[in-house]
């Protein structure tokens, strides 16, 4: 339809119509009613229905949200939740579960109106994380031999200083959230510590540096102490470090300290973001990988150590309506659990990619991670994890099946290979986890590409059955309310839960303590980290103390009630079967069972965090003492490991689980009486 002819329609002058479309003239909303109608297609009836529509229960969305029709389904159901409540006369246990479907509705609905999302990648160190990011989102630039080569910077292992974040953006540029100068302080003195250390090699008895090779590396640039090599009279290379020339000069670890911080140059390290120029000789991606090099390397003379850092770039990868950020998550470097990844598998909106390499695959960092996951009744993996392989020439070649024969094609190869990873995934219950193999120098990266994309929309569809499944198990209770026989189905099904519930009024009796999960991963983890934490009062990137005590309390939380919650639902979906009629009710007790437990573990992991951090900071001589113990020879992590048993042991911490243990009880007989609320009692109330 041209412009004049629309102007017909409308009796308006081309040139009105004209200052509307290029946003000069504001249009009232009678004005855009005739519009549209006057335009009369599909889309614009479909557009005209969603302008009239009045949101007062839920946020309204966006015009463009894919999700529009649905969630004003549920805000009409709400509405009609809430009008059904407000009848005067309404039982107390039905106005109970009318509100907790409108708090089902409300919750599923948020999920379906955020549309950012998340893609992390996670994984050992070395294996190609970085490399397969830049080949899935084209951000490669041309290599030698015809290679191409990526943006992130690559290596063995221990190259990438943080986290790094690809986003969409108006242009090519890199954003950075710099360490606080608390942390880099620490950081330096490690760095000088291990200067200091009398041995010849800094390293502990495990054999890893005390300060991890890229802090160490970026410290060095920033402060002009790169080692060196030169000639001697001999012609022979001759390495140089001025750090340890330095050393000599400074002997004391306060003055050494301060010489390496004031030389760093922090004060004029303020720059926060740097943008691509058309001035700029170099294309957008060059300049990119150049200036992230510099960045991450400390070698940037405006940008201070980075706690993380964005790269934003026009086009990512495209997921439709949807808004999708890509996370290189830090490499794993050791066996222990991290925070930062434990925290990205917990979030409903991230996917979590769990990259192992081809013949180790699934890593054993990626099934420590899944085991922690389920011991703590994670859910969030069953709809947001997928596993991706990433191979290396002719490895897959060599996969032989059950009979001695290897692969003919690098896919019978990929084949083989899933059938065993599937089978070593069978104890995490994730069978039927979405895999993919990818070969970074040989396979196409547009499979990939539908791999990430399909990854995401598969957590969207996971968000829409959900409200999906809620609204209809709503219209089911409006339409059953008032009918005798189903509500004496629903009574008698009432009658068995409440009987359940005074089976169950508090939780089992556990062994173990909040403390053995840290203890577990101390154990597991390099000298190194161990030192770096407690230096730091138990907060290091690698190893957070009040981390794993809070994983520890829920841990607890889920050995003391999971029996009991899956009696729960086995149960409702027993009592289903043969009282059909209250199918509703009882999905409708199961779900919100499983909503209250997991509110409850929440509670508990948050309460064991909060109590242990306050001990921990109120305590710096243990951390003095712990500190101590580097140094000293072999033994390391025997002697820390025994010092923090004896400090969780002592009486006034064990008077912290006493306190999580009443949290538990009391959050628990919450959870019960929260379901029992929706069971109608003989007297109809």
């Amino acid at each position: 339809m041209k412009q004049a002819e629309l102007a017909r329609k409308v009796t308006w002058s081309p040139a009105v119509l004209s200052r509307i479309e290029a946003g000069e003239r504001p249009v009232s909303g009678d004005e855009l009613e005739a519009l549209l109608e006057a335009i009369g297609t599909d889309e614009a009836a479909d557009l005209a229905t969603i302008l009239n529509r009045d949101w007062r229960h839920l946020p309204r969305p966006s015009l463009d949200h894919p999700d529009q029709h649905l969630l004003w389904r549920a805000e009409g159901m709400m509405a009609a939740l809430v009008a059904a409540g407000a009848v005067p006369g309404t039982p107390p246990a039905f106005r109970t579960r009318l509100e907790e479907y409108v708090k089902e509705i409300l919750r599923m609905a948020n999920l379906l109106l955020r549309r950012e999302h998340r893609i992390a990648f996670m994984g050992t160190i070395g294996i190609g994380k970085s490399t397969a990011i830049c080949r899935a989102t084209n951000l490669e630039i041309d290599g030698p031999q015809g290679r191409s080569m990526p943006v992130l910077e690559t290596g063995g292992g221990g190259v990438t200083l943080c986290e790094v974040h690809l986003g969409r953006g108006p242009g090519h540029g890199i954003m950075v959230e710099p360490r606080s100068h608390d942390d880099i302080r620490s950081d330096v003195e490690d760095f000088v510590d291990q200067l200091l250390q009398s041995k010849p090699s800094a390293a502990d008895e495990d054999g890893s540096p005390a300060v991890p090779r890229e802090i160490e590396r970026a410290i060095r640039n920033m402060a002009g102490l790169t080692q060196k090599r030169i000639k001697n009279a001999d012609g022979k290379l001759v390495r140089t470090d001025p750090a340890k020339e330095l050393a000599v000069e400074f002997p004391v670890r306060r003055d050494l300290v301060v010489e390496v911080l004031t030389r760093m140059g922090l004060h004029r390290r303020d720059r926060r973001d740097e943008w691509h120029s058309p001035a700029v000789a170099a294309s957008p991606l060059e300049w990119m990988k150049a200036t992230f090099e510099r960045i991450n390397n400390g070698r940037h003379p405006d940008f201070s150590l980075p706690a993380r850092i964005d790269l934003i770039v026009p086009e990512l990868l495209d997921a439709g309506d949807l808004d999708v950020s890509i996370i290189d998550t830090r490499g794993i470097d050791q066996p222990s659990a991290r925070a930062d990844l434990e925290v990205l598998l917990e979030d409903p909106h991230t996917v979590s990619i769990l990259c192992s390499g081809f013949n180790d695959a699934p890593s054993q960092a990626v099934q420590h991670l899944l085991k922690r996951a389920r011991d703590i009744n994670n859910t969030q993996i069953d709809s947001n994890a997928s596993l991706l392989v990433l191979a290396r020439p002719n490895e897959a070649l060599a996969v032989k099946d059950e009979t001695g024969v290897p692969a003919e094609t690098a896919q019978d190869g990929y084949d083989l290979k899933d059938e065993q990873v599937r089978s070593a995934l069978t104890p995490y219950r994730l069978t039927a986890i979405p895999a993919s193999f990818f070969n970074a120098l040989e396979d196409d990266p547009d499979d990939l590409r539908t791999f990430l994309r399909e990854s995401v929309i598969m957590t969207r569809r996971h968000f829409q059955r959900q409200l999906d499944d809620v609204l209809e198990r709503t219209r089911s209770l409006l339409e059953n309310a008032e009918q005798e026989q189903v509500q004496a189905v629903q009574r008698d099904a009432g009658r068995h839960l409440a009987s359940w519930i005074k089976q169950n009024p508090a939780p089992a009796r556990v062994g173990g303590h909040v403390h053995d999960t840290l203890l577990d991963e101390v154990r597991r983890a390099h000298a190194s980290t161990v030192n770096a934490a407690v230096r730091r009062e138990g907060e290091w990137r690698s190893l957070s103390y009040t981390h794993q005590l809070g994983y520890g309390a829920r841990k607890l939380a889920v050995a003391a009630l999971q029996e009991s919650v899956t009696g729960f639902t086995q149960l409702c979906q027993t009592l289903s079967g043969s009282m059909p009629e209250a199918g509703e009710l009882l999905s409708h007790a199961d779900r919100l069972m499983a909503t209250a437990y997991e509110e409850l573990l929440r509670k508990v992991q948050l309460t064991g965090l909060t109590l242990y951090r306050n001990q921990l900071r109120q305590d710096p001589q243990f951390w003095t003492d712990n500190a101590d113990e580097w140094g000293r020879g072999p033994g390391y992590l025997g002697r820390v490991l025994h010092r923090n048993r004896e400090w969780f042991e002592a009486s006034q911490r064990r008077d912290l689980e006493d306190q999580i243990a009443t949290v538990l009880k009391r959050e628990w007989r919450a959870v019960l009486e929260r379901v029992e609320a929706i069971f109608e009692q003989e007297d109809g109330k």
